[in-house]
């Protein structure tokens, strides 16, 4: 199966009872920020450089726990910055996975060997390391040589331990298809149990510290069709874990509105509003987020900072509500997580 059997269960079981509940608007995954400190300044990332001011900052293991619960949501994407350097982050896995949750740790995979002791493997937990290409290439976008090495020791010994592993990998303007094509083969081997995949697309506050760089690395919209048009031939015979749905949106089969409303995103200065990639407010509590947001003034053709964004962030969650639904999506996305 694409996903354990107990996060598609509860998945449907939760979209059905909000749905039978009259909820118009509520959290499929909670975007979870402890704090926005990183070993690395990756060249794609924004947190680094929005926060800068920030980064000694972070959340108590109490205030995590209780955004978890004040959202709701079924799934914790637990990032930031780098959460493995949360000095509490054993904690709070096992806090989250209390509450039955399931999450997803976004890592760059440098600390995963030495703070794996701290974790037990869980068919609601998967580590989830970013790496953007081979050793050369994925090196050369986090600044730092080394770390592709330490991410797949990371990687081995996680699955060695019996853990679920996944990778998210960033598709630049310049990306290698081909490559990405051999590090999935690479990684299959080493028994990876899934591959994310995420457009380049540059956000304000990458494009405010450096216009030039961001306008050669990152994607419009029809560079984001050309590319992934492209990338369904070559990759997609891979074990994806973004939804058939989302891919083919990404490659221009079909249109999708941003639900960004299903991804809300809390950090350490609030609940960031209206989502992960825009800040316009950070809101107090969860319910401000939801109920104060003007959500109907964003999304493509609406506000121009989302003229090109097709993120999974915002995306996914329309896939997975059945947004712009055609007749056999169901049975497509049966057929593909039963795969």
């Amino acid at each position: 199966m694409r996903f354990p059997l107990s996060l598609t269960t509860d998945m449907v079981g939760y979209i059905g009872r909000k749905k039978l509940s009259g909820a118009k608007r509520f959290p499929l995954v909670l975007m979870l920020e402890p704090l926005h400190a990183c070993n690395l300044t990756c060249t794609g990332c924004g947190r680094i450089r929005e926060y800068s001011t920030h980064l000694k900052d972070r959340l108590s293991l109490k205030e995590c726990l209780d955004s978890v619960d004040e959202a709701a949501a079924p799934i914790v994407s637990i990032c930031g910055g780098e959460p493995m350097i949360y000095p509490e982050i054993g904690a709070l896995v096992k806090g989250i996975l209390r509450r039955r949750k399931h999450i997803y740790l976004c890592t760059n995979g440098m600390f995963t060997k030495k703070k794996l002791h701290e974790f037990r493997p869980s068919d609601r937990f998967f580590f989830n390391v970013h790496l953007d290409g081979l050793e050369q290439t994925h090196d050369k976008a986090v600044e730092r040589d080394g770390v592709f090495k330490l991410a797949i020791e990371g990687i081995v010994a996680a699955k060695k331990a019996g853990f679920l592993v996944c990778t998210n990998t960033t598709i630049f303007k310049e990306t290698d298809l081909n490559e990405v094509d051999q590090l999935f083969t690479y990684l299959t081997k080493l028994g990876v149990d899934g591959f994310l995949l995420a457009p380049a697309y540059g956000y304000s506050s990458v494009h405010a510290t450096n216009p030039d760089g961001a306008a050669e690395i990152f994607m419009t919209r029809e560079d984001v069709r050309v590319k992934f048009k492209e990338a369904e031939k070559l990759l997609y015979k891979h074990r994806m874990m973004s939804s058939p749905v989302f891919l083919e949106f990404l490659s221009g089969k079909r249109e999708l509105s941003c639900s960004a409303w299903g991804n809300p995103t809390r950090n350490i200065k609030g609940w960031k509003g209206p989502c992960y990639l825009i800040t316009d407010e950070h809101h107090e509590s969860f319910d401000g987020l939801m109920n104060d947001t003007q959500w109907e003034n964003y999304g493509h053709g609406k506000d121009p900072r989302c003229e090109h964004c097709l993120m999974h962030c915002g995306f996914e969650a329309s896939a997975a509500l059945g947004v712009n639904a055609r007749l056999g999506d169901s049975l497509k996305m049966l057929m593909w997580q039963l795969s």
